[in-house]
């Protein structure tokens, strides 16, 4: 009895507080806080995005098999399923001809999962519990990347980067508009009252402010070097973004439209997420294989750790 409840509480102190999407290594590893990697599982070549499941008990990652996006490629077709618990991979879901996935979603009420592809370009509808595709879609435009599922639960915003475009896709019906945004459209969020999509452009250094409601462009936060991920910082006031050519990530003022604070890194930040209480974010510096973190209201540095060499640190993903 008192072995059980010995290793019981060791594994409790190994509880992982991030997931790492590893994307040179081809893995995921599990981290605490403290930056001890306490498990790892292998994945598809070379991949880019994670999300968890509705019930938090399940980690879908993109196998997309090429590790840039401009690089030519067949690339993977499958998306890896990790137990969160167990941090180990139990399964994959077969995209068949559908290759080299990339931005993920999950609509928390639906269940229903989103992929962007490569090859052939296009949004997948995909059932996770079942492990099929349901459909396809045609985003009306080349390179589509992130995705991002509106609140209503029918409707995905899809940054097309070869076109310059925001595909506004029904799922239901098919039907796209396109919003014409700055140069090579990437990732976007809500504004906390839902009204607004802020979605960033890397190679316009630039943010696009686009309403929802009409499903327009009103604005542009101009922006240091190559912003692509981005939220909103808990005042709904602020946006947090990582400069990925940059070495920096950075602040802006949404009432001014006006960028306010830039923060150096020591390298170039692939990704920008936020912890679940909203009190910083973390960022993934593939090239120098370190993961760093930053105060939302100190806006400053407040700590770093190391992942094991040539693992390349994508998306850290915050674990419930």
């Amino acid at each position: 009895m008192w072995i059980a409840l010995a290793v019981t509480l060791a594994a409790f102190g190994q509880k992982p507080d991030f997931a790492v999407v590893e994307k040179v290594a081809g893995a995921v590893g599990f981290y605490t806080a403290g930056g001890k990697r306490v498990g790892g599982a292998k994945v598809g070549t070379h991949p880019h995005e994670i999300v968890l499941s509705p019930d938090r008990k399940l980690a879908y990652v993109s196998d997309n098999g090429i590790l840039w996006m401009q690089y030519a490629g067949e690339g993977g077709n499958t998306i890896s399923i990790l137990d969160v618990a167990s941090m180990k991979k139990t399964g994959e879901i077969d995209l068949g001809n559908y290759r080299r996935p990339h931005g993920l979603d999950i609509h928390p009420k639906t269940g229903r999962m989103v992929s962007t592809i490569e090859n052939p370009p296009g949004l997948l509808l995909i059932d996770p519990v079942a492990r099929k595709v349901l459909r396809k879609y045609d985003t009306q435009g080349k390179a589509p990347h992130m995705a991002l599922f509106d609140p209503d639960g029918e409707t995905v915003y899809v940054s097309n980067t070869g076109t310059n475009t925001v595909a506004v896709l029904n799922l239901e019906s098919g039907g796209v508009k396109l919003i014409d945004v700055e140069k090579n459209p990437q990732g976007g969020t809500f504004s906390r009252d839902g009204k607004l999509l802020f979605l960033t452009s890397s190679d316009g250094d630039a943010i696009n402010i686009i309403d929802r409601a009409r499903k327009e462009r009103i604005g542009t936060i101009r922006t240091g070097r190559g912003p692509a991920r981005v939220h909103v910082a808990p005042d709904n006031k602020t946006l947090i973004y990582n400069l990925q050519p940059g070495e920096a990530m950075a602040f802006a003022d949404i009432a001014s439209r006006k960028e306010t604070t830039v923060i150096k890194l020591a390298g170039k930040p692939l990704s920008l997420t936020m912890a679940k209480d909203a009190s910083r974010v973390y960022l993934g510096l593939q090239e120098v294989d370190k993961i760093v973190t930053v105060s939302v209201k100190d806006r400053k540095l407040i700590d770093s750790f190391e992942t094991p060499k040539g693992a390349g640190p994508d998306v850290v993903l915050p674990l419930p």
